[in-house]
């Protein structure tokens, strides 16, 4: 399995009570389970299936995704920023991938 690589966009600071725009993209190496290899066989389903945020430990944003997801899935959402802490995104997939970024929001 090969690393992932991720793209975020997330302000650093925000005032309290500000509504806040985040954009995540992922980089994986994605199968939608229908297509056929070189050998002719169906190669394996491999898509990413859940991404969720948490703000400080409170769940913010979740998204499930199936097989007409996107390659290189790119999500955005908003939430309101209340007091100072971690974002944190998660993404999990098949055969047990899971990757975390966790970015720091100032809140003034």
């Amino acid at each position: 399995m090969s690393a992932a690589r991720t793209l975020i966009k997330a302000p650093s600071s925000a005032k309290s009570g500000e509504i806040i725009e985040i954009h995540a993209t992922i980089g994986h190496d994605m199968e939608t389970g229908f297509r056929p290899g070189d050998d002719g066989k169906i190669l394996p389903r491999n898509i990413i299936t859940v991404f969720t945020c948490h703000y400080n430990d409170e769940l913010v944003f979740e998204a499930r995704l199936f097989q007409a997801v996107a390659s290189n899935p790119y999500i955005a959402f908003y939430t309101l920023a209340t007091v100072s802490g971690t974002l944190r995104l998660t993404w999990l997939g098949d055969r047990g991938f899971q990757h975390t970024k966790e970015l720091t929001l100032q809140v003034v």
